[in-house]
């Protein structure tokens, strides 16, 4: 099984529970089913929509410098401008 097959049957299994939530297929207290089920997907997208700010402060603060794709990048940097410079471009 693929990942969007695994993703698509996560997010149909998904729905098809809040579906019966919120369709009173499952019997609840008054209260929940009023109050509660109807904002539940809003919870559901500020949730992962923290989740995600969380991984991406994570992935930001544990940033990994790579030594060897700085120096590559200088030699490249120094290539371009010596054939600049031979096309008479100034660069500096």
């Amino acid at each position: 099984m693929t990942r969007a097959q695994q993703t698509v049957s996560v997010l149909l299994l998904v729905s098809s529970l809040y579906l019966a939530l919120y369709l009173g297929l499952v019997p609840l207290n008054e209260t929940i089913q009023t109050e509660i089920v109807p904002v539940l997907p809003f919870y559901a997208l500020i949730s992962f929509a923290c989740f995600l700010l969380a991984r991406l402060g994570y992935m930001i603060l544990t940033f990994n410098d790579v030594p060897e794709a700085h120096e590559s990048l200088q030699r490249e940097i120094e290539t371009a401008k010596a054939e600049l410079r031979r096309a008479n471009i100034d660069v500096d």
